[in-house]
């Protein structure tokens, strides 16, 4: 299946569910795409691996495979398939090649029961082909047999596309996914059984004049209407100014090379000579190598979950721990009384803090004990173990800033204090010798989580080992910013900023 994302898990506060269908004056054909809320719970399971050469993609120089799971996906829309037409929503995903929906022989796996599942029965144009197949994902598989019948996309009808209908799916990111199906729109080389990607099909029938397509992805939260893709040609009010066109340089996927990267005005380094960059619109995030990712995630001061809320502690409330400490007030009081804590006491901040620091979680506090309580009662106890060796007040606390900064991050994700983004810097990504600067409000997710909005490091870790990397993964953070035309006339791809 070609490198895929084991990414967010995202949960949804409110799925949308259905892709609208355009057709307009000027002979394009619009997807119109709508999307889902991200939330805490689906990012928090977020995970990115890389593993070796997947049996499934038949194009050995594609080398590296990435699993992403599709539980983070905002972006989709629906087509059709068969005669009469079936309705399924779907991930028009750039980083994959197959088109897959589920299939009425899907019985047994719960997932199926949950979504549209084709019926080749109701289809006259349908045909038989019967090979199984088997594609993985981060979180599992899922595993069916190849068909063939018609697929129609806005007004495009291709006739007879190979697709896979699926029989079993993995349970849990499938049963929570608003989408039906993935349909693919990368190149033949990393298709399952070399399937031709509707796409090409597209091309092949004359449905479209110009050999490309577009996308456009909108950045209004407050809006269910997702962005746009156009096959056969680009919408000028989706883009301001001149595209910068690139060629693809890879195998198999819209892959290109990218310059040095910029933390403001200061280089990263490590890609100064250029390093590989797939464009994949079926995942929120960008992945790159551990090199650049943790330099920009300390430039934007991106820190675990349990570190920023113990620093959070200690900067609301560690001058009057502090004062209050050294006016004699008993240390096993002082979270009470700055209403961190509502019980009296703290024989367990010892079990706690340990607790903590080696298993990375809150378990083993005081019943009804919040995290916020728990990190003020450590953080007396540090000022008193600091206090004993007679060090200074900002020693103490610089002291206790690298303690917090050390404590486990177990959900793996990095955050950032949203009230600080206009102070954050512009990262930017050297592509065709120009620039292409993100701002915090791209390259940071804001996340809702109960009553409150969070905000996410859209960057993680990927590390690809050369020849076939370093490599980096543009997901939507990037394509937000970003008009891009996908080129296959003419084997490039341009950016041109977007309208948003």
């Amino acid at each position: 299946m070609g490198i895929k994302f084991l990414l967010p898990a995202i949960c949804v506060c409110t799925w949308i569910t259905s892709w609208v269908l355009t057709e307009s004056s000027d002979g394009l054909t619009r997807i119109t795409l709508k999307k889902q809320p991200l939330d805490l719970k689906r990012l928090n399971a977020a995970r990115i691996t890389r593993v070796g050469l997947d049996g499934n993609v038949n194009d050995q120089e594609a080398g590296v495979i990435y699993l992403k799971n599709y539980l983070d996906i905002q972006y989709y829309g629906e087509i059709g398939i068969g005669s009469p037409s079936q309705r399924f929503s779907v991930v028009f995903d750039t980083a994959s090649s197959n088109l897959w929906v589920p299939s009425s022989k899907c019985i047994f796996s719960i997932p199926c029961h949950f979504h549209s599942r084709f019926r080749a029965a109701s289809s006259s144009t349908y045909t038989k082909i019967g090979i199984p197949c088997a594609i993985s994902y981060g979180t599992g598989a899922i595993s069916g047999f190849f068909s063939l019948d018609h697929v129609k996309v806005g007004d495009i009808v291709v006739e007879d596309q190979e697709f896979i209908e699926i029989t079993k799916e993995a349970f849990l990111p499938f049963l929570i996914a608003k989408y039906d199906g993935i349909l693919g729109l990368g190149f033949q080389e990393i298709s399952v059984e070399r399937a031709n990607p509707l796409w090409m099909n597209m091309v092949n029938q004359g449905h479209i004049d110009h050999k490309l397509f577009s996308l456009w992805l909108s950045r209004d939260f407050s809006s269910e209407f997702g962005g746009e893709i156009v096959f056969g040609g680009l919408d000028w009010r989706h883009f301001r100014g001149d595209h910068t066109y690139v060629p693809v340089a890879g195998t198999g996927y819209w892959e290109i090379l990218v310059g040095d990267v910029f933390v403001e005005d200061y280089s990263t380094g490590l890609c100064k000579f250029g390093c590989a960059a797939i464009l994949d619109s079926g995942t929120p995030l960008i992945a790159g190598p551990t090199a650049i990712v943790d330099k920009i995630n300390r430039a934007i001061g991106a820190e675990g979950i349990v570190s920023l809320e113990c620093k959070s502690v200690i900067s609301k409330y560690g001058n009057a721990l502090w004062d209050n400490l050294i006016s004699g007030i008993r240390p096993e009081i002082l979270c009470v009384d700055v209403g961190l804590c509502s019980y009296n006491g703290s024989q367990r901040v010892r079990r706690v803090l340990k607790t903590v620091v080696e298993n990375g979680t809150m378990e083993g506090s005081a019943l009804g004990e919040t995290p916020m309580c728990t990190f003020c009662e450590m953080i007396v106890f540090w000022i008193q173990v600091q206090l004993k060796q007679q060090k200074t007040k900002d020693i103490v606390f610089q002291h206790i800033n690298q303690l917090c900064e050390t404590l486990p991050n177990p959900i793996g994700k990095l955050f950032v204090n949203c009230e600080y983004l206009e102070l954050l810097p512009d990262i930017t990504f050297t592509i065709g010798n120009k620039s292409f600067p993100l701002t915090p409000h791209h390259y940071i997710l804001k996340v809702e989580e109960g009553c409150a909005t969070v905000c996410v490091s859209g960057f993680v870790s990927l590390d690809v080992l050369p020849p076939r990397g370093p490599l980096w993964v543009l997901g939507d953070r990037f394509l937000s910013a970003y008009h891009t035309v996908f080129d296959f006339g003419n084997m490039r791809v341009g950016f041109a900023k977007s309208a948003n």
